[in-house]
């Protein structure tokens, strides 16, 4: 009920994982986490009937950082006016930005030329079809990363962080990484979607040489 493992080499010149413990500025991990890797591979090809795991995260390139100061909107659509537009065909749901407090100044401490290899697999979920095998997914995903297609552009934790994608082939040589050993703390691992509200988990993660083994990691929410 398991695919073959796929390797993805994603790159890109700038990347944010927002720590969720940071509540006014925004500072990211140090690496990318499991669940903005699922989110990538899901933007490649998502079905009901699969669901993506991250096996390993290699880093390719060193821990660079930058620092920007930028005007934000500091507040968000009400869900009440969108629902009344929405039944009743007219309203003004719209934020402005230069009325109020909507105009608020925020740092943002983000990564820069970041590299990395997904290791991933998929499996197929009990939402599956009787003519859904790993097999059929199997080729749809060699497919669509082979030639650069996707659902949508997939992005390094904010949308104005494009990812540039490639397809490793299963019989190439692995990729030099970034021979460095750190502690990396507490990191996101996933949602669990399994309760409601949905539940965030959290891992100790771990680089040696470059290397991150989520094979065997003990998740905690």
């Amino acid at each position: 009920m398991k695919s073959n493992p796929f390797r993805l080499k994603v790159s890109g010149k700038n990347a944010c994982f927002t720590r969720p413990e940071m509540k006014v500025e925004r500072v990211s991990y140090d690496v990318i986490t499991p669940s903005a890797a699922r989110g990538i591979l899901e933007a490649i090809l998502w079905k009901p009937a699969i669901r993506w795991e991250i096996l390993q995260i290699d880093v390719l390139n060193p821990v660079k950082w930058e620092s920007v100061r930028r005007n934000e909107v500091g507040a968000v659509v009400s869900a009440r006016n969108a629902k009344i537009a929405m039944r009743e065909g007219k309203g003004n749901i719209g934020i402005y930005v230069d009325e109020g407090k909507n105009r608020q100044q925020r740092a943002t401490l983000f990564l820069r030329d970041v590299a990395y290899v997904i290791h991933a697999r998929f499996e197929l979920t009990k939402k599956k079809g009787p003519e859904d095998t790993v097999t059929k997914f199997e080729q749809m995903f060699l497919r669509r990363a082979s030639r650069g297609q996707c659902f949508h552009r997939p992005y390094f934790g904010c949308r104005e962080f494009p990812v540039d994608f490639e397809l490793i082939p299963q019989k190439a040589e692995l990729l030099s990484t970034f021979h460095e050993s750190r502690d990396l703390g507490w990191m996101l691992f996933d949602m669990d979607y399994s309760c409601e509200p949905p539940m965030p988990q959290f891992f100790h993660a771990e680089m040696e040489n470059g290397i991150i083994d989520l094979r065997n990691v003990e998740v905690r929410s």
